[in-house]
């Protein structure tokens, strides 16, 4: 796979697919990690005297314009980290963007608009996909793929665009499938996982992939509820995928045939009623026990015994792979078990990995300094596929 260095830029366009997928707010960016990520790479094309085109998807717009998920907001963001004015392209194939294309200067950068604005990017019609591709294809002379979290897309900008030009991954990919890689070949032992999030359903893959590869597993979040059913518990009227209890069984099975140590929540913080999580107004939380959640109480935050178990857990480990919160923690009174966690990895002198989505959202919305950790993936989606063994359509794309 070729990088920019091996790519001549100087006064030429270079399309770069970056992820500035970042949440909003009444068109307020709430967490702008992933604009940031993807400055080095545009600094250093513009840098060498690039013309620089910058394009990327934002929510899930049903392949038409939707105000709601303009990329406005992030051009203006993206200016103020690069400490330069970035265009903005009304739209992303049509006259504003060959406008504002043909306008820049040598080492000037442009934004495209949100490119779910048109059907092609993400059509499952190898003709409709490629077409958007072409036009895509007219505004520039060579592409960078820089989107980690977008690589397990088969999208037209992600898959489709780079075989139209030369094309070498960006910085941010590079270090992304360096980690990655770092977790699968070669790993420094022990080597501890933590998985949380709200549906088992979403991780059984990872777990397939890792139980030949990991030494502990440690669950979280409201897919422990179903391992926890699996094991014969009451779970209350905590999140539960029933249909998953069988598959979950069979990989408890599996592990400690494999003498794979699994870690299950001995305590959950639970209350009521799922919590507000605009007004944060107190929920009533409860310390229960583990084993027997009541009717009419739901858990959502591993308990402070669990915290303390986990974190006695990760404390020799020399390689930890997180991916998904343990709990609901965008509310306070949930956020410990999610907190423990962070603290654990961020005091570890451990390879310690943060797999993207909501554990990157996390550490930072909890006060975390991002240089606590080894890494923090872009790519929540994109990090799991990749330990689970699949190939990523962009990541393919990229390879000569």
């Amino acid at each position: 796979m070729k990088t920019i260095d091996d790519l001549q830029v100087a006064g030429r366009r270079v399309f770069v697919r970056a992820d500035l997928n970042v949440p909003l707010a009444d068109g307020t960016i709430t967490d702008d990690g992933r604009i940031r990520a993807a400055v080095p790479t545009i600094e250093k094309l513009a840098g060498a005297g690039a013309r620089v085109v910058v394009a990327s998807h934002l929510g899930r717009p049903k392949g038409a314009p939707d105000p709601q998920y303009s990329l406005a907001p992030v051009a203006e963001r993206l200016g103020e980290l690069l400490g330069r004015p970035v265009a903005f392209a009304a739209d992303t194939v049509g006259e504003s963007a060959r406008a504002t294309v043909e306008g820049l200067a040598d080492g000037e950068v442009a934004l495209l608009e949100n490119l779910r604005f048109n059907a092609g990017e993400t059509s499952k019609d190898d003709a409709e996909r490629g077409a958007f591709a072409d036009r895509l294809a007219g505004l520039a002379e060579v592409y960078v793929g820089d989107g980690f979290g977008a690589v397990h897309r088969k999208h037209a900008s992600v898959y489709d665009l780079p075989a139209r030009l030369p094309h070498a991954a960006g910085g941010l990919i590079a270090t992304e499938v360096g980690v990655l890689e770092q977790l699968t070949e070669n790993v420094s032992r022990p080597y501890a996982v933590v998985l949380g999030g709200a549906k088992v359903s979403d991780k059984l893959g990872v777990i397939d992939h890792l139980l030949a590869r990991a030494d502990r597993i440690l669950i979280g979040g409201g897919m422990a509820y179903t391992f926890l059913k699996a094991q014969g518990h009451e779970v209350g009227d905590s999140l539960l995928q029933e249909d998953q209890v069988p598959a979950v069984r069979e990989y408890l099975r599996r592990a400690a045939e494999l003498g794979v140590e699994f870690v299950l929540p001995v305590d959950v913080v639970a209350a009521e009623e799922f919590p507000d999580l605009k007004t944060k107004a107190p929920a009533d939380p409860a310390v229960l026990s583990a084993d027997a959640i009541p009717a009419g109480r739901q858990g959502l935050d591993i308990g402070p015994e669990t915290s303390a178990l986990y974190a006695a857990k990760l404390a020799d480990a020399a390689t930890v792979f997180w991916n998904g919160p343990m709990g609901v923690f965008e509310h306070p009174d949930f956020a410990s078990g999610t907190r423990a966690v962070a603290r654990a990895l961020a005091d570890s002198p451990a390879f310690t990995v943060v797999g993207g989505g909501d554990s990157a959202a996390a550490v930072r919305t909890l006060g975390f300094e991002e240089s606590a950790f080894g890494h923090i993936s872009t790519g929540g989606g994109a990090s799991l596929e990749y330990l689970e063994g699949k190939t990523l359509p962009g990541l393919a794309a990229l390879e000569d």
